[in-house]
């Protein structure tokens, strides 16, 4: 809660300021952000994400996502400051946060304290992938649930040898031709989807045609009950 507090405060010297780099903020609000009771690392990194949040929506505006520029939806995200929720995800870098594998835990700052063997819960496949665990980690709060999204360099795979191959072809009267050029590719006709299309476009003209003359025998009711003697 401290780091987003703190990402509130940077974020209302980026809405007013003309550079809204990282560089530039952290010479703006380092030493006010280190009176909140924030650490070196902690702070880089909340200064950054709010770097990276200003960048993110500038190119949003740019792209014409929040409408034309000069329209009043995109004038309004423009003017008003960035906000960050209490419990909104913070990045961690290696110094903050560090992994203990073979015990499944994790050492993590705090504005507190630093928590050392704080146990965590994962599935095989993503003990595999913290083998190769680098750079930051974000730490998110989702379903009243603590998560970790860490970041991972996973090597490339060893090229596969590819021997044979089937290319297909997508289209309308035939969903999808094979490139083997064999009676199977009849299979794939888009003759039972067309005629499946046409069986539900009559029945939708039945459908509407009846409710309209029930609806015409509804009205003549209603004029012969109230017609004038």
């Amino acid at each position: 809660m401290l780091c987003n507090t703190a990402a509130g405060v940077v974020s209302r010297v980026a809405q007013a300021s003309e550079d809204c780099r990282a560089f530039a903020l952290q010479k703006a609000v380092y030493h006010q952000l280190k009176a909140l009771g924030l650490s070196a690392q902690p702070a880089v990194r909340t200064i950054k994400k709010v770097a990276d949040a200003y960048a993110t929506r500038g190119a949003n505006l740019e792209a014409g996502n929040y409408g034309p520029r000069g329209g009043k939806r995109a004038t309004d995200i423009a003017a008003a400051a960035i906000g960050f929720r209490a419990l909104a995800a913070q990045p961690f870098d290696d110094r903050c946060l560090s992994w203990k594998q073979q015990g499944s835990t994790i050492s993590i700052w705090t504005s507190e304290d630093r928590l050392k063997a704080v146990r965590y819960v994962c599935a095989p496949w993503q003990r595999a992938l913290l083998e190769h665990c680098c750079g930051e980690t974000d730490l998110v709060f989702r379903d009243n649930m603590w998560f970790l999204h860490a970041t991972v360099d996973v090597p490339a795979p060893e090229p596969v040898v590819v021997e044979e191959f089937l290319g297909v072809d997508l289209g309308i009267v035939n969903l999808a031709v094979t490139s083997d050029d064999t009676a199977a590719s009849a299979d794939w006709s888009g003759g039972a989807v067309t005629a499946r299309r046409g069986k539900y476009t009559r029945t939708r003209r039945t459908g509407s045609h009846r409710i309209g003359l029930c609806a015409g025998c509804v009205d003549m009711s209603i004029r012969q009950i109230t017609m004038p003697r």
